[in-house]
């Protein structure tokens, strides 16, 4: 685990938990998964690399997870895409390589989306999208729920599913499922105005290969990449899988400079 400490930034009136390392451009940014923290196997990984080639690294939790502050339940697309739009811009110089694992991808594929609206699109050198699960809540969730699901949120205003990645359940929102449809990014083109890079597991059981196959559709003027991982799973967490990130990771600070 990073020995560093975590700083907090306020945004909207909730504390922001970040860790920052100094060095050299392109820097990387770590942005997590679904119920994931910054402080995984993956994050601390780049952390280590950053901190032996001499790169800059900025990683944070969103919202109700991890050492930030708030309530999970809070949470939506859009609230952790302001957070992480917050943090980019509080605590970063230069171009940057947006490193995005599940969820945390289409965190990314949004950043990349308001950056350049905001004219600020020479700040992204890359994309490298791990297990990519952008629009996952209607696409891959929503297509799943049984008629239990759809009463508790109905009647809750969430649900609870087990999970394979921890002790508690997952929790679903209406305002996470409502919310994302206003943030989808697989009904159009996406034009990042930078390298992407892909990287997916074809035995991944919780985004199939083919959603990643999907999104490469949507990205016909980006450099894209996509590499399929014949045992890799949704983690891809494992020192090959690793070894593989931080040899993607190279190849694109390399077509960035």
């Amino acid at each position: 685990m990073s020995g560093a400490k975590a700083r907090f930034l306020t945004i909207s009136d909730t504390q922001i938990a970040y860790r920052q390392r100094a060095g050299s451009a392109p820097g990387l940014v770590w942005l997590a998964g679904y119920k994931s923290d910054m402080l995984g196997t993956k994050a601390e990984a780049l952390d280590a690399w950053a901190a032996e080639r001499g790169h800059a690294f900025l990683r944070h939790d969103y919202s109700g997870h991890g050492e930030s502050g708030g309530a999970f339940k809070d949470g939506t697309i859009s609230f952790w895409l302001e957070q992480s739009l917050g943090v980019f811009r509080a605590f970063t110089e230069g171009p940057q390589i947006l490193v995005g694992s599940s969820m945390g991808a289409w965190i990314a594929l949004r950043m990349a989306q308001e950056l350049n609206r905001a004219g600020e699109g020479a700040r992204l050198a890359g994309l490298l999208l791990l297990a990519p699960a952008p629009d996952f809540t209607s696409e891959l969730v929503e297509p799943k729920l049984t008629a239990a699901n759809r009463r508790q949120l109905e009647d809750m205003g969430y649900m609870e599913e087990p999970s394979d990645y921890s002790d508690e359940p997952y929790i679903y929102t209406r305002a996470l499922f409502e919310d994302g449809k206003r943030n989808r990014v697989l009904d159009g083109i996406l034009d990042t105005h930078c390298p992407v890079h892909i990287l997916q597991g074809k035995a991944d059981p919780d985004v199939p290969f083919t959603h990643a196959m999907r999104l490469t559709e949507h990205l016909p003027a980006d450099d894209v990449t996509l590499s399929l991982i014949g045992d890799g799973d949704h983690r891809l967490s494992r020192p090959q899988d690793i070894a593989l990130i931080l040899r993607s990771l190279e190849g694109l600070i390399e077509r960035s400079v």
